[in-house]
């Protein structure tokens, strides 16, 4: 049995697809966006499921590009924290009614937009980077990335925080996903059952949008420099996720 979708959610879904290339391409800070889209096609667990296998296929596609980028040390000091925290929202997230699963997620999106609000308003952007730092990002970053897939603000401003150029940044994000989107994956699968058959062929039927955003995003990012854009999408994103949480 296959999705039946209408006119409209393929229209999210594939707005959402093609968002999903742009943030793995390297626009970073969209992937909230692309949260909220699916949460209003799909209802908040079931849109869990259905975005992974895609988040996945981006990350494929990160590694693949960016790997040479990637930092190695830096993302070992976050992975093992990250790992604890998704099977800390296995548990907590498994028997979680619909109604409070959304509204989770779109107060976990809230706070992401406050916190890079806060982040990029910081005159002084001199975070600690020792473990004691590291391990609550991780746990953080862990426990909404399986709940949500919304830990892309947290370890945004962690990276930032050790100040990775660019390229490095988004190498050693790609792997860090990559490894992490696979370590949820049997989990949605067998615990919560949000990864079936049908939400792996709808995931095929999505890949020319991935594939359209992967393609954009690498010009863009080459180009992209204009500080309102991202205040733009944290508006945006803040409307979207009220709009979940009300509804």
């Amino acid at each position: 049995m296959e999705y039946q979708l209408d006119a409209f959610q393929w229209g999210l879904a594939l707005s959402a697809a093609f968002i999903l290339g742009l943030s793995k391409a390297g626009l970073k800070g969209i992937s909230v966006l692309l949260v909220t889209i699916m949460v209003y096609a799909f209802g908040g667990k079931a849109s869990t499921g259905v975005l992974l296998p895609m988040l996945i296929m981006g990350d494929i596609f990160a590694v693949w590009y960016y790997n040479r980028y990637a930092q190695w040390s830096y993302l070992f000091k976050l992975l093992p924290w990250m790992l604890v925290g998704v099977l800390i929202g296995v548990w907590t997230g498994k028997d979680v009614p619909e109604a409070l699963f959304k509204q989770v997620i779109a107060v976990i999106i809230l706070g992401s937009v406050v916190l890079m609000l806060w982040w990029e308003r910081r005159k002084d952007r001199n975070i600690p980077t020792q473990w004691w730092f590291a391990g609550p990002m991780g746990l953080a970053a862990g426990f909404t990335t399986m709940i949500g897939n919304l830990a892309g603000p947290i370890s945004n401003i962690y990276f930032l925080a050790i100040r990775l150029p660019k390229d490095q940044f988004i190498g050693t994000a790609a792997w860090l996903f990559f490894i992490v989107n696979l370590f949820k994956l049997p989990f949605h699968i067998f615990v919560w059952k949000t990864v079936s058959y049908e939400t792996l062929v709808l995931n095929l039927k999505l890949m020319p949008g991935i594939a359209v955003g992967l393609l954009l995003g690498i010009q863009v990012v080459k180009l992209i420099k204009d500080q309102q854009y991202r205040y733009l999408i944290l508006f945006l994103t803040a409307l979207a996720a009220a709009m979940i949480f009300f509804r």
